[in-house]
């Protein structure tokens, strides 16, 4: 059995512990062989009156139960008086657990100066008086705890608690300073943020939720927060309800707003690069002021360096650029959602998002980005292998424009036999000076490493593994024989994917495909099945190559849904080795599952696939019949509440098929896979089940009487 956590031969101080949370911090240390203070002034929870009743009974108790405890009646502002009480009494202190508070709730416009200045001297100031008080007695015996007691309306705010939040906050940034200057002397001093019943919301929470919340859920986390086992120190605790959790404060990477220290800074640049100084994807936690300091020099580092002209690669595309793009990693005319990417008349032509990975390739052969990867290291373009790619868009791609890459070195990392180096590329429009696009590529120089250098860098940003169950939906395309071929027509030269003189080098038994061009495939499968083929939705991917794609292979994406995060893995079918790994795309929006036609296919094995089949064939044999419906009808199907196929019953045209309807529709009916074969086996009224909610339909409900016949009709089949 585990060693029990005990306190014997400690003293704890808690304030306000006549009822709530403090009892239960007293009672718990208690009974766990601490000698306790119990302090308790004895008034309302608006700081009026006082009585000795409180504090006595959880005294009495105590010492009926065999602990050892005294009483403490003075206000906690008199901190000296409180500490003098433990040093009296058990010749010590080594816990002070600052709990005590009232409430003196009004809005900011009608608070006075007393409902401020007394709201703040019994929260703030009596937690730093009663702790600086005990602090010589902590630093002569190197040994002390201290609990702040914080609140969620403090660390979020919360309406008419200007002057409680204020003071909350305010126990924070105390706990931070008191962690550094006690650390050596080992004090340890936290906050804790519970959300309890007790005197100050007896009358405010409902009585069930007052029950709930009961102080002795969170007495056991404060427990072991004064335990001299316990690491912690500067730790912000979240505790309710027989739950727990850290919080600690986060800031963006941000933006350099200049490029050089010779430039100022204006409201113009400040509002281009508000998203990237307001983006919290990869946010930070400092441990000290050191490490923002820190940060700082480093961005003026950057500043005084400059962005040096050569790594700045400009260029500009047409249509023409982005459909060979598109092409190039396997788009085509055999399926007809690809055509907005092929052909400029489109009436929803678009560029494909990832179009501007290829930036990163082709600016860094023409810019000195390699050459300065790190002194020492040499780079042989020809013994570089693409590792990881990221890419964010921030706004939709123009069909056509000037634009201008700016590159540089996030980091290097030293993996021993090689060296990775973390370029970063943002792209800009280059008339407007938008920011479009932000890439990062991780590069391995085979030969680089062995210069000690870290091996783990804070700038990259992760893959992330799937779920583990098998795929929601797959996709599968063949890739030409001439696909490589075919994508470095688009910038990527490296003579690797062409020359076979140079892949043999390499180690390969023939030029291989490009990573970024699996990474295409995978996108137009994603997009296609998630997105409806619409690249607005499109927002961020991120995925790690993991091993070679040979030109004619088969690339099958398996893709999970977790929320608006498609997670994907892309598999070379002939050798079942997985290609792309930990990777995923975050969408804006999440369309209902679409299936690629022609080229590719999906694994969704629902039982309502038998359905459509059956009412497929009833459509084809009864063109005459079936057309005096004349609607057009859109079936979503779920299963386990997440849309998972779509069919489409064109009754004007006489045809059915799996995917995105092509002509205006009529009528969308939403089922459940198992509710749709009810309904076919004449189990479920389709009108029973729309008043349950099992069937839901959105426009001309009365055409979808009609569709009763293609059910009854079919129902021998099923």
């Amino acid at each position: 059995m585990a060693e029990k956590v005990r306190f014997e031969g400690r003293v704890a101080i808690v304030t306000g512990a006549g009822a709530g949370l403090g009892r239960a911090y007293a009672l718990l240390l208690a009974s766990r062989g601490a000698s306790v203070v119990v302090n308790d002034l004895g008034g309302g929870r608006h700081g009026d009156g006082s009585s000795t009743k409180a504090a006595d009974v959880v005294v009495d108790e105590i010492r009926r139960n065999g602990g050892k405890s005294v009483a403490n009646y003075d206000s906690v502002v008199d901190g000296e008086k409180v500490v003098k009480t433990a040093i009296d009494a058990f010749g010590r202190v080594d816990i002070v657990i600052n709990n005590a508070g009232i409430l003196r709730d009004k809005s900011f416009m009608r608070l006075t100066d007393t409902d401020w200045d007394l709201v703040h001297s019994v929260h703030l100031k009596a937690a730093a008086k009663i702790t600086q008080a005990a602090w010589p007695y902590f630093r002569k015996q190197n040994y002390g705890r201290v609990i702040m007691t914080s609140s969620n309306s403090g660390l979020y705010g919360n309406f008419g608690q200007a002057n409680y939040s204020a003071a909350k906050m305010g126990l924070v940034g105390l706990a931070n300073t008191l962690a550094i200057e006690g650390e050596k002397y080992n004090i340890h001093t936290n906050v804790i943020v519970p959300t309890a019943a007790s005197r100050l919301t007896e009358d405010i929470l409902p009585p069930d939720l007052f029950t709930a919340l009961n102080p002795d859920l969170i007495a056991p986390v404060v427990a072991w927060l004064c335990h001299e086992d316990c690491p912690d120190n500067g730790s912000i605790i979240d505790a309710a309800a027989g739950w727990a959790g850290k919080s600690h404060l986060i800031r963006s990477s941000g933006a350099i707003l200049r490029k050089n220290l010779n430039e100022m800074v204006t409201p113009e640049v400040v509002r281009e690069s508000w998203e990237q100084i307001t983006d919290m994807s990869e946010a930070k936690h400092f441990n000290s002021i050191g490490d923002v300091t820190g940060e700082l020099v480093n961005a003026l580092d950057q500043m005084r360096e400059g962005v040096s002209k050569d790594a700045v690669y400009k260029c500009s595309y047409t249509n023409r650029d982005t459909i060979l793009y598109a092409l190039g990693v396997g788009a085509t005319t055999k399926e007809p959602s690809d055509m907005r990417f092929l052909y400029e008349n489109h009436e929803d032509f678009s560029v494909l998002p990832t179009y501007y990975v290829i930036y990163g390739p082709s600016g860094a052969s023409v810019t000195n980005v390699f050459e300065n990867i790190r002194p020492g290291i040499q780079v042989d373009p020809t013994r570089i292998l693409h590792g990881e790619q990221y890419l964010e868009v921030f706004k939709r791609l123009p069909l056509e424009g000037k634009v201008e890459s700016r590159f540089r070195v996030q980091d290097v990392m030293d993996k021993g036999k090689g060296a990775v180096a973390l370029i970063e590329y943002e792209t800009f429009n280059a008339e407007t000076g938008e920011k479009l696009a932000r890439s990062q590529m991780s590069a391995f120089i085979v030969g680089g490493g062995g210069f000690n250098g870290p091996r783990n860098s804070p700038h990259v940003i992760p893959t992330v593994d799937p779920p583990k169950r098998k795929p929601d939906i797959s996709v599968l395309q063949k890739t030409n024989s001439d696909q490589a071929a075919l994508y470095r027509l688009s910038g990527d030269i490296n003579p690797l994917h062409i020359d076979s003189n140079i892949a043999a080098l390499m180690g390969y038994s023939e030029p291989i495909l490009h990573g970024l061009c699996s990474l295409g495939f995978s996108t137009r499968h994603v997009l296609h099945t998630y997105a409806g083929g619409n690249s607005d939705l499109f927002k961020a991917i991120k995925v790690r190559f993991a091993k070679p794609v040979y030109p004619g292979q088969t690339l099958r994406t398996d893709m999970w849904r977790e929320g608006n995060r498609i997670h994907f893995q892309t598999t070379a079918v002939e050798t079942s080795t997985p290609v792309i790994t930990g990777a995923y795309i975050d969408l804006k929006q999440v369309q209902p599952p679409t299936v690629m036609r022609n080229l590719c296919s999906a694994k969704v094995n629902l039982e309502s696939d038998a359905v459509f089949e059956q009412i497929t064939d009833y459509v084809k044999s009864h063109q005459d019949e079936v057309k005096k419906i004349n609607g057009v009808f859109v079936y979503i199907v779920t299963s386990k509440g997440e849309p998972t196929a779509q069919w489409t019953i064109d009754l004007k045209k006489g045809e059915v098929y799996r995917g995105e309807p092509k002509a205006k529709v009529d009528t969308t009916l939403t089922v459940d896979d198992k509710d749709m074969i009810q309904m076919a086996l004449g189990k479920l009224n389709p009108q029973v089940a729309f008043m349950q909610g099992k069937l839901k339909i959105k426009g001309n409900i009365m055409l979808t009487q009609k569709l009763k016949t293609l059910l009854d009709a079919n129902r021998p089949k099923l």
